[in-house]
């Protein structure tokens, strides 16, 4: 058996899933069999008897709980408490960033640090509820594409779970990211392409391998694990969300399931006021999503030549796009590009001014901030949210020259020069 961290998840508990739903056609399935997409070739949604939850949980009951991500169980698939795979995902923080509200004038502005948790990276979530699913219905094999942070973080749940893990990532993947996810235990191969083409890979490789495909929206699982973030947002603002909210969106699975959790919490009647518009990040040499939200159209086409240094929202197609198109709009929000120059400004930037050492991704949102503050786009008065999905840590950084001969005088005055 593998002992989850915390023993409030040993003890048995209901489920409240009723069916998986076709994200496209709305057609239902069991959810107790293992699924890929739908029969229409679209993601599987959960979905939840949102009156039992409502009947077993309160927020007062939920304040109780231990400080992680499974103290949302009401809200998850995992029917078994023996199923779960945990290496400790406890709630990331919220922290204010009230120097660079003040400066780029908005109301107030947070950032919500993903990469305190376990690999580094909010994949940790998504992965962490798709492995404890896919050991629950008997999986023993799983393969991803991956652009670094995901593939690290299946290696390590996966091998904690005691599935194999076969990952495959573009050939400029950072370095750390590769070696992390071969030493945590996954079979790893560097393709010289992009994300799109490893998933290729996986896809074509399903009946030869054996394996279950762990791509981003193929599975109805990293979906329920990432929209814990909306969750933990929304009880960390005492259940009034922000204005805004910007997401870096490759795959936008994280942007999909905080609009979808928004919706069930708003069904039982714990959020007060309202809606956040959901902003969609992406770089402008890889803007799939934004070029459809401006073009009002509800599927984006594949993006030619893709390049940004963000890893992670270099994602040519996503096969959810119907889906952050759809957020976006119903919750008023845009889609919004930046260049990788503004993306390397914000990071000096945030690093600068508030001590936060954001991954190039999370600093694309505040980036985007600024872009959308300048135009316009938010208000003066906005509450204002950006998500940092990864530590700063795995990325190259500025080098530093500055060095002292312990054997000459020190030039102390010209320190004040630097």
């Amino acid at each position: 058996m593998i002992l989850p961290c915390n023993a409030n998840l040993t003890e048995e508990r209901p489920t409240f899933v009723t069916h998986l739903e076709c994200g496209g056609t709305g057609d239902r399935v069991d959810p107790d069999r293992l699924h890929g997409l739908s029969a229409a070739g679209k993601p599987l949604l959960v979905r939840y008897d949102l009156d039992g939850v409502a009947r077993a949980l309160s927020k007062e009951r939920l304040a109780r709980r231990p400080a992680d991500m499974w103290r949302y169980r009401e809200f998850l698939p995992v029917r078994h408490a023996a199923s779960i795979v945990s290496l400790g995902e406890t709630m990331t923080p919220l922290i204010p960033a009230s120097r660079l509200a003040a400066r780029h004038g908005a109301g107030a502005l947070w950032v919500k640090d993903e990469g305190r948790l376990p690999t580094g990276s909010f994949k940790a979530r998504g992965l962490a509820v798709a492995v404890s699913m896919a050991r629950e219905l008997g999986v023993t094999r799983m393969a991803m594409p991956t652009a670094g942070n995901a593939g690290a973080a299946l290696a390590a749940y996966c091998t904690r779970a005691g599935i194999e893990s076969f990952v495959f990532c573009p050939d400029d993947t950072p370095e750390v990211n590769v070696r992390e996810t071969a030493l945590q235990g996954a079979r790893i191969w560097r393709v010289n392409g992009l994300i799109n083409d490893c998933g290729r890979i996986v896809g074509e490789g399903k009946e030869a391998m054996g394996w279950f495909d762990a791509s981003t929206l193929k599975e109805p699982y990293r979906i329920e694990g990432k929209k814990t973030m909306g969750l933990e947002l929304a009880e960390q603002m005492g259940w009034r969300l922000p204005d805004v909210i910007f997401y870096p969106t490759g795959g936008g699975t994280g942007l999909i399931g905080m609009w979808k959790v928004f919706a069930e919490l708003r069904a039982i009647g714990w959020l007060e006021g309202e809606m956040p518009r959901m902003v969609a990040v992406q770089a402008e040499g890889c803007a799939p999503i934004v070029r459809a939200y401006e073009t009002g159209a509800d599927h984006a086409e594949p993006w030619e030549g893709a390049h940004t240094i963000a890893p992670g929202i270099r994602v040519p197609a996503a096969i959810g796009d119907f889906l952050i198109l759809k957020a976006v709009r119903e919750s008023s929000g845009f889609a919004i590009a930046v260049t990788d120059a503004a993306i390397e400004e914000a990071q000096r930037e945030m690093a600068g001014a508030e001590g936060l050492l954001m991954g190039p991704e999370g600093a694309a949102t505040h980036a985007a901030f600024i872009k959308a503050r300048k135009e316009g786009r938010i208000g003066a008065g906005d509450r204002v949210v950006l998500f940092n999905c990864g530590t700063g840590l795995k990325y190259p950084m500025p080098s530093v020259s500055g060095a002292i001969d312990r054997h000459k005088p020190v030039d102390y005055a010209a320190m004040n020069s630097g």
